[in-house]
């Protein structure tokens, strides 16, 4: 699929690392590092802006490793772009560690996931068929 995009970052355009790759990772956009304080929360620009097909969304998605070595993670994730929307994307970090991150011009800060979607159309009934499961949920299949 071809999708238009436009880059005013100095950075080149996202692209997956690998064949099996499902996303691209985002750079940030940046004309001075931020230091991101414990608990504290940014919106990063990326430079990057996109015209996705109707029926299309992009998902904006924690990057693994640096959630798991520095606990930074998206903090509406995943972060939805719809295909309406032509501004900016931008990511909102948090920062869920005890120590100060410093993001850098160019970082590889989050992940974007090109994903097709359905509408819906509610159908207003009186009840639901049953199932095994039933309204049991948070937890009320077991842990192991």
């Amino acid at each position: 699929m071809q999708i238009n995009i436009i880059n005013t970052s100095s950075h080149p355009l996202p692209n997956y690392e690998t064949l099996a790759s499902a996303g691209m990772d985002l750079r940030a956009e940046l004309q001075a590092p931020i230091a991101l304080q414990p608990l504290e929360r940014v919106l990063v620009k990326t430079g990057l802006f996109i015209e996705l097909p109707i029926g299309y969304e992009a998902q904006v998605r924690p990057r693994s490793g640096l959630a798991l070595k520095k606990g930074i993670t998206v903090l509406n994730s995943p972060g939805t772009v719809d295909a309406d929307y032509r501004g900016e994307i931008g990511v909102i970090l948090v920062n869920l560690s005890s120590e100060t991150f410093v993001i850098e011009h160019g970082e590889r800060i989050a992940q974007l996931v090109i994903a097709q979607h359905e509408r819906a159309e509610w159908n207003l009934v009186e009840s639901l068929s049953e199932t095994a499961r039933g309204a049991g949920g948070f937890g009320s299949t077991g842990i192991k």
